[in-house]
C-alpha cells in the first residue's frame, strides 16, 4: 500500500490533465498489480478518464458542460438559491455531483491500465483559479 497527495493548480473552468503524475507514483511505488484509487477533496471538480489525443475533446466537454449547466445568474438557473459565492458556484456543485469525484484504475505489473489515448483529469468547475488536492491510494 501506498499513498500520496498531488495539488493540481488551475487557471479556471476546464480539464488539467495528471495522468503523468499518477504514472510516476505508481511507477515508484510497486512493480505489482493492484488498484489506484484517486479521491478529489472538493465539492466543486470532479475527475474523469478521458482522451488525451484530441484537444477539441476537451474543449468540447468544457462547452457542453457549460451549456448543460450556466452560470446562476442566466435566466434558466433563476431557481438557484445557493448564490453567495458567485454565478459558478452552485452549477460548479452541480457539474461535480454529475461526474465521478473518484476513479479507480487497475495496475499491472507496475503499470497503469490505461487505454492508448485515455488520460487522467481533474475536471475544473470553477471560474477562477484553485490549488486543487486530489489523493492517490495504490492498493494490492
Amino acid at each position: 500500500m501506498a499513498q500520496t497527495l498531488l495539488t493540481i493548480t488551475t487557471d479556471g473552468q476546464g480539464l488539467y490533465e495528471f495522468t503523468d503524475r499518477a504514472v510516476d507514483f505508481v511507477r515508484n511505488a510497486s512493480s505489482g498489480d493492484g488498484l489506484l484509487t484517486l479521491f478529489v477533496r472538493h465539492t466543486s471538480c470532479s475527475l474523469v478518464v478521458q482522451e488525451n489525443a484530441d484537444p477539441d475533446v476537451r474543449r468540447d466537454l468544457n462547452a457542453f458542460f457549460r451549456r448543460l449547466v450556466p452560470p446562476s445568474d442566466d435566466a434558466s438557473m433563476s431557481w438557484v438559491r445557493h448564490t453567495i459565492e458567485g454565478p459558478d458556484d452552485m452549477p460548479a456543485h452541480i457539474k461535480a455531483a454529475l461526474n465521478a469525484v473518484s476513479l479507480s484504475i487497475p495496475v499491472s505489473g507496475g503499470k497503469l491500465m490505461l487505454g492508448t489515448w485515455q488520460g487522467i483529469y481533474l475536471f475544473e468547475h470553477r471560474d477562477r483559479p484553485h490549488r486543487r488536492e486530489v489523493m492517490l491510494h495504490l492498493g494490492s
